[in-house]
């Protein structure tokens, strides 16, 4: 059985996209992370490896998508309260990210999202308890 997932991104600068994630208030694995990869630890079964674009070329031979034209992935954290994914939103945009879309007030669900520095987009969502939804 599967425990973890490593979400791999192509990122132009990585310095910047590492200091960009850490802001958020992850931490970074030293461990996995050199001059070409930073491994950013969302959970303890959750990461995402920021990878150079040479790097990533390592691991595909597809061209890299550009995020200013075409979305790659939405990938989607959930979150313990809707203070919790505003204020993500809100340090994402303060450390040079934007929005991606306008929050999303569902009944059961509250949904709000940021682009980081490469584009790649995050969906945070906080679903109520008990209400029967995903």
């Amino acid at each position: 059985m599967n425990k973890q997932i490593y979400v791999n991104l192509p990122v132009s600068d990585l310095p910047k996209a590492r200091a960009f994630y850490e802001s958020l208030g992850f931490t970074i694995n030293e461990e996995y992370s050199d001059a070409t990869a930073a491994c950013i630890v969302i959970s303890e079964t959750i990461y995402v490896m920021l990878l150079t674009y040479a790097k990533f070329r390592e691991f595909t031979p597809k061209a890299i998508c550009d995020t200013s034209k075409a979305t790659e992935v939405l990938n989607c954290l959930s979150c313990d309260s809707r203070a919790v994914v505003d204020e993500l939103v809100r340090k994402a945009v303060a450390a040079g990210g934007t929005v991606y879309a306008d929050a999303k007030n569902y009944d059961f669900m509250y949904l709000h999202s940021f682009q980081d520095l490469d584009g790649h987009a995050w969906e945070l969502v906080y679903i109520q308890a008990g209400s029967g939804s995903a």
